[in-house]
């Protein structure tokens, strides 16, 4: 498979996500800056955390319209993998491929810690090589809540799109679906 990894000004996990993806993994991998207008013919688009633009305004309203942003958007409508992590989850949910939002953590706090997730299933593309046990991650941070109507989180539960749900209960987070 070959791998894009998108690269926001304000991005601060692009470098990490490419070594991860191309020396961890033995994948290929190419960055993609925000201005391009082509995907390179990669099969899965990463969008990395950050600071997209400094999240200025709202984190990824601004990333969203990043020209890059339209080609995610087609690979993503015809079926190609998109994968968000923190504020690239943000750019996929102000870009509408994603229903709901994410809002400020309660308190309005900065959250840096770390939590134990688990993967719901193991059925897609992204989840198989998890096994049936916590991981042990770090998060960090301000706008962590994901928010949608029951209907929606019905349906993208019953999708089997919530890959990895918090391990132990958490008043500050729901599961992260894709």
């Amino acid at each position: 498979m070959k791998f894009g990894v998108v690269v926001f000004p304000g991005s601060n996990c692009d470098e990490d996500m490419f070594y991860c993806l191309s020396q961890n993994m033995g994948q290929e991998v190419v960055k993609l800056w925000h201005k391009q207008q082509s995907l390179e013919g990669v099969d899965v688009v990463v969008l990395p955390g950050g600071f997209s633009y400094g999240d200025y305004l709202r984190s990824g309203a601004i990333a969203r319209f990043s020209p890059i942003m339209t080609e995610v958007i087609a690979h993503a409508n015809k079926g190609g993998l998109v994968f968000g992590i923190c504020n690239g989850f943000q750019i996929l949910t102000e870009a509408g491929l994603l229903p709901g939002a994410l809002l400020h953590n309660l308190g309005q706090k900065f959250i840096c810690q770390n939590v134990f997730i688990k993967p719901e299933h193991t059925e897609s593309t992204f989840s198989r090589a998890f096994h049936s046990k916590a991981y042990k991650i770090p998060i960090a941070h301000g706008e962590g809540r994901y928010f949608a109507s029951d209907s929606v989180l019905d349906e993208i539960e019953s999708n089997n799109q919530v890959l990895l749900g918090i391990a132990m209960k958490m008043q500050l987070f729901h599961p992260l679906p894709i």
